[in-house]
């Protein structure tokens, strides 16, 4: 493309004042009124492009123009998906920023929609109930956008599990009436365990084990399950523990996300359950990672 530069005027102009304007530089009124690119444009475009490290020029080339392009994209502009070439953009950042922050790791927040972004974005797709095609429409954006108080401001990274300390966990267990229905033999022993150690940790603990139905009043549901939903089944908020190294963080995010209450969340067990070779041990030591991811994720 031909170089936008200083005393040039008309639509391409206008273009670059706009998309400068939105990112917050400020310019001339009548520069912007006649679309004419004066040294106030000049002035916008060097520190623009001083900030997306190219040369400290007053000139929209290509380089700088395909920045600024990439810069203007909000959240929402444009349905993303994996593609070659990726997408790329300000839009893709942000979108990037939030999975890494509630716990779904994508990688550095570059601004390009690649493999590990569009796993990620699969994985908080199925989270919290949508279909998880890995394809970010206005569904998925109206989920990001919701739980903006969740992510907002937050560091761009996926941490790995903490425990969580007897008082906190006595303390979310006394302030939230949780639910736990076990699916299938094995998961009802991974639940009843979870109830177990709930009563054991406070007298006054909201901790009820269903066979089906919950309490009317409960906060949470949990539904503990050795296998995965058939294929025709309702999509609904899961968290494949097999591939889940930040569970309370996946917990707090399906929490946020419920649309209504009580939140059912489902905690899928495949390929951890195999019958044979799975011990009390490991039903014990799964009950404690549960209701341990629980109590952090609520007590935040």
């Amino acid at each position: 493309m031909e170089p936008i530069t200083r005393g040039m005027q008309g639509p391409a102009v206008e273009d670059v004042q706009t998309r400068l304007a939105a990112l917050g530089f400020t310019l001339d009124a009548g520069e912007v009124a006649e679309h004419s690119f004066g040294p106030t444009t000049e002035e916008a475009v060097r520190s623009f492009r001083v900030q997306q490290g190219l040369a400290a020029e007053g000139a929209v080339d290509l380089a700088c123009w395909s920045k600024l392009v990439d810069a203007s994209y909000r959240l929402g502009d444009r349905t993303l998906y994996l593609r070659l070439p990726n997408f790329h953009g300000a839009d893709v950042q942000t979108l990037q920023n939030a999975l890494n922050a509630l716990g779904f790791s994508c990688g550095e927040a570059d601004g390009y929609f690649g493999p590990h972004t569009e796993a990620a974005l699969q994985q908080f797709q199925e989270n919290v109930g949508l279909f998880a095609d890995g394809m970010a429409f206005q569904d998925t954006f109206s989920y990001i956008k919701r739980l903006h108080h969740v992510w907002g401001g937050k560091p761009s990274v996926s941490e790995s599990e903490v425990r969580t300390g007897f008082a906190r966990a006595a303390s979310v267990l006394e302030r939230y009436r949780i639910a736990v229905i076990g699916d299938d033999p094995i998961s009802r022993n991974v639940a009843s365990r979870m109830w177990n150690i709930a009563s054991a940790t406070t007298e006054g603990s909201g901790f009820t084990l269903c066979d089906d139905a919950a309490p009317e009043d409960a906060d949470l549901i949990l539904e503990v399950a050795s296998t995965e939903l058939p294929e025709d089944a309702e999509p609904r908020a899961t968290i494949d523990l097999s591939n889940c190294a930040n569970l309370s963080q996946r917990l707090r995010t399906a929490f946020a996300a419920a649309e209504k209450a009580p939140a059912r969340i489902r905690i899928e067990l495949t390929g951890m359950t195999r019958i044979g070779s799975f011990t009390t041990s490991d039903a014990q030591a799964l009950a404690v990672q549960l209701l341990d991811g629980v109590c952090d994720a609520l007590s935040n």
